[in-house]
Formats: C-alpha cells, structure tokens, sequence
C-alpha cells in the first residue's frame, strides 16, 4: 500500500500525547509501519560508560510514531493525501485540502 508520507515531509501530529505538534519526517521505517519526527515524542535514554564515551550520560532520543498518527501539513492544518497518475505514467502525491502537489511518487513506465 503506498505512503502518504515520506522522508523530508513537513506533518502534523494527529493524536496521542503529542497532538497538534508539527515536525519534519527524519526516518520512514517501512517493517513496522513508524516514522520518526524530528523534536517529537521524546525519549530519556541512560548510556553506559564505554570507550568511546567513558562519562556515559542521559540522552534524549525522538522514538517512532505509528505512521497513521501523522498527516501532511498544508497552510498550517492536516491534509488527506490523494494519488493521481499523469497521462506519462507517473504518479504524484496530492493533498485533498488545496491540491497542492505534495511531491513525485514514481517516474513514467516503460
């Protein structure tokens, strides 16, 4: 099934904890059907001393979202993603609110 998000994206969280907070998309991880969005969902992580940081320390580390608590960003508000396909064969993501292109999908076949 295709994404309506990609890497770079700008999106808007959609619910849980972090409702209404907008990041950038840093990693898509396909497997599981996450994203990771930068400044967003935030974890404390312990780091144990080791040779290359012999302090250790506590770090914070943005932890995945499920893919469908996000939604692109179109003048501020959330966006459905509808896909249409050019008359060449490639196909172009586009949000419902405005119709803006929200960018290439995949190139003309053949």
């Amino acid at each position: 099934m295709p994404k309506h998000v990609r890497k770079g994206d700008q999106v808007i969280v959609t619910s849980g904890d972090h409702k209404g907070v907008t990041g950038e998309i840093t990693e898509v991880i396909t497997k599981s059907g996450r994203v990771i969005v930068k400044g967003v969902n935030l974890r404390t992580k312990h780091i144990k001393p080791t040779q290359l940081s012999p302090q250790g320390g506590i770090v914070q580390v943005e932890a995945p979202l499920h893919i469908s608590k996000v939604s692109p960003v179109v003048d501020g508000k959330p966006t459905r993603v509808r896909f249409e396909t050019a008359k060449d064969g490639s196909k172009s993501r586009v949000a419902v609110r405005g119709g803006k292109v929200l960018g290439q999908v995949s190139g003309p076949k053949g």
